[in-house]
């Protein structure tokens, strides 16, 4: 398995629970490698990640090699066999994208105002699945359907799970989702200018913008 995989993760994964974007033992990584899978393991801080000491699965989910995998592999894995533009998946229990999944009072189709430019270029569309518990492959469908429009997902009750091209450019999409949530409910109950349709319009990629 790529060594340049491995040891970003490693980097990407510290930086991450430095940064306070997960807690404890939660939140998890993963990398497309080939054919293969490359993801933290189940029970490992990612404080505490190492770079020879992942799992690795094929995209069917099945365990090849390493430690046992997160019990949200099948997150990752579903991502990424839907969008073979992606190669990196990212998901935390960051705090307030986190506190967005928890309240009752949001459009699944769009949870979070697309308040700034950066969200636009970065997240673009956000999709709220329903609750699962946390581990339950039951998630798997919802997480394929709705990967195929975006990538960047809220899980209801949990979290957000954001992919990318890279694992750099899954976390800057998730930091961008992060900022914006707190950006969220420190205008909570005031007046907004989201941006626009057109606006978001503008920052799609030709291939996903709907014929004029």
């Amino acid at each position: 398995m790529s060594t340049a995989a491995r040891r970003a993760i490693e980097r990407v994964a510290h930086s991450i629970h430095r940064r306070g974007l997960t807690h404890g033992r939660t939140g998890n990584l993963a990398v497309r490698d080939g054919d293969h899978v490359l993801l933290t393991p189940t029970g490992v801080s990612l404080a505490d990640i190492e770079a020879d000491q992942l799992s690795v699965v094929a995209l069917d989910g099945t365990h090849i090699e390493g430690p046992k995998p997160t019990k949200e592999a099948f997150l990752h894995v579903a991502m990424l066999r839907v969008r073979p533009d992606l190669n990196a998946v990212v998901h935390t229990h960051s705090v307030y994208a986190a506190a967005v999944s928890c309240l009752a009072d949001v459009d699944p189709d769009a949870p979070i105002p697309p308040l700034t430019a950066y969200y636009g270029m970065r997240v673009g569309a956000l999709r709220m699945l329903p609750y699962f518990a946390p581990g339950d492959p039951a998630a798997t469908s919802a997480v394929e359907e709705a990967a195929r429009v975006t990538h960047a997902l809220l899980l209801r009750n949990h979290g957000p799970v954001v992919a990318g091209v890279d694992l750099d450019s899954a976390v800057d999409a998730l930091e961008e989702l992060e900022h914006t949530a707190q950006l969220f409910f420190v205008t909570r109950g005031l007046a907004t200018a989201p941006l626009t349709p057109a606006q978001l319009h503008a920052f799609a990629a030709p291939s996903e913008r709907s014929p004029s």
